[in-house]
């Protein structure tokens, strides 16, 4: 069960919500708000934006248009969701 939306559905300016691993510590993952933007070396493209970092918004990148979708998915995928939960 995929929980995520088809990624032409986000425009510029969209808040949404991906899982962020810990480049530290590679077991560790939270939910973290991210904003959809015009990606600024790749006309005509969208990005996400985080942590002042320009990820490609692709097929691979589970984004998810709420909290509680990403909370849902965090759950099904790694068990129970973060303590810190967004909301």
């Amino acid at each position: 069960m995929e929980l995520y939306r088809d990624h032409g559905t986000y425009q510029a300016g969209d808040i949404v919500y991906v899982f962020y691993r810990n480049p530290h510590t590679q077991d560790v993952a939270n939910i973290q708000e991210a904003a959809v933007v015009n990606h600024p070396e790749q006309p005509g493209e969208l990005a996400v934006f985080l942590y002042e970092t320009y990820y490609p918004l692709t097929q691979e990148m589970a984004v998810y248009a709420t909290a509680g979708e990403a909370e849902q998915a965090y759950d099904h995928y790694f068990g129970n969701a973060p303590e810190e939960t967004l909301e």
